[in-house]
């Protein structure tokens, strides 16, 4: 009888974990403490995870590209990177021209150069509500060219920064979104060589 019931039990537990019972599920959550995230965090967490997966690259899976027009030269993203940042409300506090390489092999990397951006408010408003986000400073923009011609601008993706943790504070959100819309439209459009 005992064996009988211990089974039955083992039966209908299975059944609600793999019928994906809600019931089940907010139970798990509520161990773990998901139930506090905001509730888009555990979509960026799966799409940074299927990117791992697909490229095998954490690295990759943290940042955006944007593939630089034919024809735009890293000096040109750099006049439009310039000009882009204070439409944005965003302050240069640095600029740096890695290297070149004349003579890079096609899939070897020629140029290199990296400009970091910040909006000291929003900067502000972070440190004081985790000096953690301090690692996240200055936001950079990389150019990437190789040997081939081939360009890429590449950034971090700030979906995890702002929503992979417990909710923001309102006024918190509002000027990370802002920061978030800079860090993707100053590369997007300096890849076209916009001002």
């Amino acid at each position: 009888m005992r064996r009988s019931l211990l089974t039955a039990l083992l039966a209908v537990s299975f059944a609600f974990f793999a019928s994906g019972c809600s019931t089940m599920h907010m139970g798990w959550t509520a161990v773990t403490g998901q139930h506090k995230l905001d509730n888009r965090a555990m979509d960026a967490y799966d799409a940074m995870f299927t990117k791992v997966v697909e490229y095998g690259d954490p690295a990759r899976a943290m940042m955006k590209e944007w593939k630089v027009d034919e024809g735009i030269s890293g000096d040109d993203v750099k006049e439009s990177i310039e000009a882009l940042t204070e439409e944005y409300n965003m302050r240069l506090t640095g600029y740096v021209k890695m290297y070149t390489k004349e003579d890079a092999k096609p899939d070897e990397v020629k140029e290199a150069r990296i400009w970091s951006l910040c909006n000291l408010t929003t900067a502000k408003i972070f440190l004081n509500y985790s000096r953690y986000y301090g690692g996240f400073m200055p936001c950079r923009i990389m150019y990437v060219q190789y040997g081939n011609g081939d360009a890429y601008l590449i950034s971090m993706d700030m979906t995890l920064a702002i929503y992979g943790g417990y909710p923001l504070p309102p006024k918190m959100l509002e000027a990370a979104e802002k920061v978030k819309v800079a860090m993707e439209g100053i590369p997007e459009r300096a890849a076209k060589g916009d001002f």
